[in-house]
């Protein structure tokens, strides 16, 4: 059993945690005049607050914050014209380390409060001691016969309070600044650090007699009130030098928790840093960090804008969030509001959503592959360019017109499909309009890209077939091919340098006997004649016809759409860049021109005669391999040696063949 021996309580001694308050309690020094700015608005807050319960019938209309600064005497001042205090309230709230007056004046008069009060943890007048040798107070309450009163501590624990001859309500604060912390007298330091931290608190602040804050937060304002070129102004405040955003966002909300705030969608610069937040997360219009990482979903980081909450809980310091329930619920709650705006969007004016899309489509794919909720919300609007020409739907049905390079081919489109495109031409279209439109065709299988340049040959090829095919060609699309596969599956993504579609390819022409001696049909010949050319075992010649003129390629690699997938999941896992796999098929287009002449220039010299080959045989070889570099060139291009081959091989075919001009 424990035998309890003694009990009581521990003591903490100021003169030991003053020096930590001082030195520790914020990060930076220049913290002490966001906390002195905040104490006298909240200051002036509160006597708007008395003033609106009928405790004061003074003159509170033009309510003003003056910084002072005085550099014979070493010294700055913020002075304010608010509620003031009487000698009882000084020793209650500033001889008293942390007992915070905005807590016990809310409990008071939380029924007339018509802006929040700032402070709650009363150590930010502490945080005068970073920068001073001294600090004094100057204050004359607003009650009626009350004595202005003057309190001086040079930063230990002694402190002198005595009466004091100011004649007008409210407080003046007065720094003497230490040697080291100079830099503060100078006005354009002190601008720089009232727009920083100040510039949109609800009172004007001036310096040298000019007001040097915004004193206005737009966000505070109704959406209702507010234009279009408000909203752009503000950014432009913001961020200076950028282009203006694509659209934007207003939060306002007071249950279950306050959030205000604006959020601008921005066009995204190769250089940006989605992992960086771009958001100010400000308190009561207090500027608190550009990191709003626990506030904002992360796929949101990119955004700009403000975020002000109240109810953002933070460390004494104000410096960091802490991270509960409330900031998830925020967090979330922004996110729904991103997603329904981005509906809004796409319904009001889908045109203008698809010229944004080009930036707005990596915010919705990365929300997509990172929130469910958000994934929910906007799978009706994810688009994706097409090459169908979609024209305007008129009735009932309409035509779409898929491009080919010569013959048009149409296709049924829904009535509530719209002609919408982005700044370059390029029609859009949704996953689930897609499937409508080629359901006929080729039902649950869609057909992509996702590099228009180096995939042009496959895409021409679906394109002369009337098959539509859709761009899946930004950073992301990687990975969001396999998120959409595990979401739809019952849908087949094909990309169209994969295994060819039966559509683009005419079966009778390849079971077509040409050498009945031998029942060799002509896609077994020019197998063979490719095998022996270019001897590479683990290139699948794969003989074909392809539908189509001539337009059609000669020869086409294919890379199988399971093969491809692992190769880039291992790439991704060892994190080195993706390596054209050894494996692949050669696709050869038995019905091409080039390949027909190119068998008959081989026929009986595919066997070697003589210890040697034939000079047919030699040029039908170069022609070979000649005719799978440009293809594997199609595909993903050279390294060094390979094309140090193919240049030094044409030069040969090329002398070989004006010889025999």
């Amino acid at each position: 059993m424990t035998t309890i021996l003694e009990q009581g309580n521990i003591n903490i001694h100021t003169e030991n945690i003053f020096p930590i308050i001082k030195k520790w309690l914020y990060s930076d020094h220049e913290i002490f005049l966001r906390e002195l700015v905040s104490n006298a608005v909240d200051a002036i807050q509160k006597l708007s607050m008395v003033a609106r319960a009928g405790d004061f019938s003074g003159d509170i209309t033009n309510p003003e914050i003056e910084i002072t600064l005085d550099k014979d005497k070493g010294t700055l001042s913020v002075c304010d014209t608010g509620i003031g205090m009487t000698a009882d309230e000084i020793k209650k709230y500033i001889n008293q380390v942390a007992f915070s007056s905005a807590e016990e004046f809310i409990s008071k008069y939380k029924d007339n409060a018509d802006q929040p009060i700032i402070g709650h943890f009363g150590l930010g007048f502490y945080s005068s001691f970073m920068v001073a040798s001294r600090v004094e107070i100057d204050s004359l309450s607003y009650q009626e016969g009350a004595t202005a009163v003057h309190w001086s501590c040079d930063g230990t624990t002694q402190f002198e309070l005595s009466d004091s001859d100011r004649s007008q309500h409210g407080t003046t604060i007065t720094l003497t600044l230490m040697e080291d912390e100079k830099e503060y007298l100078e006005p354009a330091r002190i601008r720089q650090l009232i727009k920083t931290y100040c510039d949109f608190m609800p009172v004007p602040i001036k310096l040298d007699g000019e007001v040097v804050n915004q004193h206005e937060a737009l966000w505070k304002k109704s959406p209702s009130s507010l234009s279009d070129d408000d909203y752009l102004e503000f950014y432009r405040y913001l961020y200076p030098f950028q282009e203006d955003p694509l659209l934007w966002v207003h939060l306002n909300t007071d249950y279950p928790f306050v959030v205000n705030g604006i959020l601008y969608f921005p066009k995204l610069q190769p250089d940006i840093d989605v992992t960086k937040s771009h958001i100010k997360l400000f308190c009561n219009q207090v500027f608190v960090t550009d990191n709003c990482e626990e506030v904002i979903p992360r796929f949101l980081m990119p955004l700009r804008g403000v975020i002000d909450s109240s109810d953002i809980p933070l460390n004494v310091s104000r410096s960091f969030l802490q991270n509960d329930r409330t900031v998830r619920r925020i967090a979330d709650y922004i996110a729904r509001k991103v997603a329904d705006s981005l509906k809004q969007l796409y319904r009001s004016d889908r045109k203008q959503y698809v010229r944004s899309w080009q930036d707005l489509g990596t915010f919705v794919k990365f929300g997509s592959l990172n929130d469910e909720k958000f994934k929910q919300q906007v799978e009706d609007i994810l688009i994706f360019r097409t090459t169908a020409n979609l024209s305007q739907a008129q009735g009932d049905s309409a035509k779409v017109e898929v491009e080919s390079g010569g013959d048009d081919v149409w296709q049924e489109v829904s009535a509530n499909e719209e002609s919408a495109t982005d700044q370059r031409g390029y029609h859009y279209t949704t996953l689930k309009e897609y499937l409508e439109r080629n359901k006929d065709r080729h039902e649950n299988r869609v057909f992509y890209a996702t590099d228009e340049v180096s995939q042009a040959t496959y895409i021409e090829l679906h394109k002369s077939q009337g098959l539509e095919v859709l761009f899946m060609d930004s950073f992301i699309d990687t990975h969001f091919v396999s998120f959409l596969e595990r979401e739809y599956s019952d849908i087949k993504f094909s990309r169209v340098d994969a295994d060819l579609d039966d559509t683009l390819v005419d079966r009778e022409q390849d079971s077509e006997i040409v050498d009945p001696t031998t029942n060799k049909t002509r896609a077994d010949q020019i197998k063979e004649l490719f095998e022996q050319a270019l001897n590479k075992p683990k290139v699948n010649i794969k003989p074909q016809a392809l539908k189509g003129d001539a337009t059609a390629p000669p020869a086409m690699v294919l890379l199988p759409e399971a093969t491809r997938r692992m190769q880039e999941m291992s790439a991704l896992i060892q994190q080195k860049a993706i390596e054209f796999p050894e494996e692949h098929v050669l696709m050869v287009n038995t019905a091409h021109p080039l390949i027909q002449n190119l068998l008959n220039l081989s026929q009986g010299s595919i066997i070697q005669t003589g210890g040697g080959s034939s000079p047919s045989a030699e040029l039908a070889q170069l022609i070979c391999q000649q005719v799978y570099d440009l293809a594997l060139m199609a595909q993903k291009g050279f390294d060094a040696e390979g094309m140090t081959t193919f240049v030094d091989r044409s030069n040969q075919l090329l002398t070989q063949l004006t010889e025999k001009v």
